[in-house]
């Protein structure tokens, strides 16, 4: 086999998800011998395979409002991961071509018999991957290793640090630059380097010795503010796009261990795939068909064009309330400024009306509910109680951040690295996930009454405070000055509401079957002028059919009751009280944006929480500490 045809070989594997979330196009992933880089949307090959984009037009339509064009002409597709059945049957076969193309990086490794350190263009390094159905055995080794290892090439790893800067880009470490403290080795053009690495989690384990001249420098050098000095400057470089910035980029890179969490953060987007209520489907159709209508300047003229073929989806509405949906359109085609920053899409408020429907839809393959009555002991606490027998949540990727995570309320606070090298993609990688769920509406009345009374509390003037210093605490620094530093501030209904999300997701993993990794939430608490107050919780298993009924069973009566006192009974005790009954996020302790909240009592996973286990507080919930800042009162 070629050294060619070896890199092509598949090398790991990872879930749809992970491409979403934790490992999708410009991340690293660590494979049991080396570390990738997902290359950009550019290289991702789709033609030698049969494949089906992901069909939902509201997603779609946010896309492109979010990456600056509301008109829909930008991207025009949401594709799965390029995948195909086959690849462990016949690991050499067709499947053995389709997937999604990495690169190594970083492309420094070091020798782990003799600590070697150079560059993949040294030469020094080779790759191996000779067993198809072994992609876990790939592996870089050194060739012409001093140290003699008896029946195996001596393993050369991932050296472990990175460059990275706010604007999003990576870079490898400058390790020759370094260690010469920004000159260049007297004895050789070309040095050979050294990297004595004795393990842990410190910076200053590391040690980068010349092996030419004998100079060594510590890798503690270039961490913290102090050690910024002595790096060069970004040269803005994406590396799964093998571009760099033109004119180069004026930032101070940040040296980052490639494990690092804030390597890499995720820019997506999802929705369900809820059927349209009355008033957005023809709006939506009017969207559709406005390349035709917009020629119709008057009634009469979309009266004479009213039988014509390209118009018949639009029959089952009146001319008048067609006409009207247009003139919505127009204006708000011509009232908008020529050029308006990127906002984030409200993609709840659709969601939120069909769940709160006097009427439930017509059941489809992708969306089914039914409304049972609240039990009697809650009817004072919940005014609806849904069970969504079937769901379908579709996810796209839109870019990506480093260092920081995109801010849930501001898309241009945190600069977004692009998925191509485009700035126009035609298509952006999308997943999809069905399942099951519960939707919840707590009592408006019951919030409403609730909110008066905490509105000027200490508990939520901590949490308060907290959220405004959080954003001037950003690790980059990107928040000015001028800044609101409660913009975004998602309020005491949010938390309250949040919290009680948590609570009933713990106590459900317990009864429905499904771990509480495998659910997920989307809270509806909507703003001072929008009130809402639900809580969906559903199954968010991917690649596979996560509609088992475990889950919409517990909306019964009985297990219902049961299940929202077990978590307030729960919620009442924690294992680290009195530490966590005390706790409210004050100095120095702000950035957790949480009160009496932990792992023993209210966290859950990074892929069931909507918020990153943020702006939770039990004492909202259950008599903690004062009664007066209880939402339920007296449920037993």
């Amino acid at each position: 086999m070629t050294e060619k045809a070896q890199y092509r070989r598949r090398v790991g594997a990872v879930r749809p998800s992970h491409l979403m979330y934790t490992g999708g196009v410009g991340a690293l992933v660590d494979l049991p011998n080396f570390a990738v880089l997902v290359r950009g949307i550019d290289d991702w090959n789709y033609d030698s395979f049969e494949w089906q984009d992901l069909k939902e037009p509201r997603l779609l339509r946010a896309v492109n409002g979010l990456l600056g064009d509301p008109q829909g002409t930008q991207v025009t597709e949401l594709r799965p991961a390029p995948w195909m059945d086959g690849g462990d049957s016949d690991p050499n076969g067709p499947a053995s071509r389709v997937g999604v193309p990495v690169l190594p990086f970083p492309q420094w490794l070091r020798c782990t018999a003799c600590n070697a350190l150079g560059g993949l263009d040294s030469k020094i390094f080779r790759f191996e991957n000779t067993r198809a159905r072994r992609p876990d055995l790939a592996r870089f080794f050194h060739e012409n290793c001093t140290v003699k290892r008896k029946g195996t090439r001596p393993l050369a790893v991932a050296a472990r640090f990175v460059l990275v800067c706010k604007h999003g880009h990576l870079d490898d470490f400058p390790y020759a630059t370094f260690v010469h403290r920004g000159g260049e080795c007297a004895e050789a053009s070309h040095p050979r380097l050294e990297m004595l690495d004795h393990g842990g989690n410190q910076a200053a384990n590391v040690k980068v010795r010349c092996v030419n001249c004998g100079t060594e420098r510590n890798i503690r050098d270039a961490m913290g503010q102090r050690g910024e000095v002595t790096l060069p400057r970004c040269r803005g470089r994406h590396p799964h796009l093998a571009t760099f910035r033109p004119g180069g980029c004026d930032e101070k890179p940040k040296p980052l261990v490639i494990g690092a969490s804030n390597q890499w953060f995720a820019h997506t987007l999802s929705v369900l795939a809820v059927p349209p209520t009355s008033g957005s489907a023809l709006q939506g159709k009017v969207e559709q068909l406005w390349g035709d209508l917009q020629n119709a300047t008057t009634p009469e003229i979309l009266n004479a064009f009213w039988g014509l073929q390209q118009f018949r989806p639009l029959h089952q509405w009146s001319q008048a309330e067609v006409w009207a949906a247009m003139e919505a359109h127009r204006a708000g085609a011509q009232g908008a400024p020529a050029a308006q920053p990127p906002s984030y899409p409200d993609l709840l408020t659709p969601e939120w009306e069909i769940f709160t429907s006097p009427q439930a839809p017509e059941p489809t393959e992708d969306f089914a509910l039914r409304e049972v009555d609240v039990p009697q002991p809650l009817d004072d606490v919940f005014s609806n109680v849904v069970q969504v027998d079937r769901l379908r949540q579709v996810r796209a990727l839109v870019g990506f951040t480093r260092l920081d995570a995109p801010d849930p309320e501001d898309p241009t606070l945190v600069e977004v690295a692009p998925l191509s090298r485009s700035r126009t993609p035609s298509w952006v990688p999308a997943s999809e996930v069905r399942g099951e769920g519960i939707f919840l509406r707590v009592s408006d009345s019951l919030v409403a009454d609730w909110e008066q009374r905490v509105a000027g509390s200490a508990a939520l003037t901590a949490h308060r405070d907290a959220y405004a210093e959080f954003r001037r605490n950003r690790y980059s620094g990107r928040v000015l000055e001028s800044d609101d530093p409660l913009r975004g501030w998602p309020g005491a209904r949010y938390i309250a509401l949040h919290t009680l999300s948590h609570l009933l997701i713990r106590a459900i993993a317990l009864e429905c079957g499904y771990s509480s990794a495998s659910l997920s939430e989307r809270i509806y608490a909507g703003r001072e002028d929008e009130r809402r107050t639900g809580i969906l919780i559903y199954t968010a298993v991917p690649d596979a059919e996560g509609t088992l009924g475990g889950l919409v069973s517990l909306a019964e009566s009985e297990r219902f009751v049961r299940i929202v006192q077990r978590a307030l009974r729960d919620a009442e005790r924690c294992s680290s009280d009195p530490l966590c009954a005390d706790r409210l996020p004050r100095p120095p302790h702000e950035d957790f944006l949480h009160g009496a909240a932990c792992h023993v009592c209210l966290f859950v996973s990074e892929t069931t929480c909507e918020r990153g286990n943020r702006f939770l507080d039990r004492r909202f919930i259950v008599p903690i500490d004062d009664p007066e800042l209880v939402l339920l009162p007296g449920l037993k």
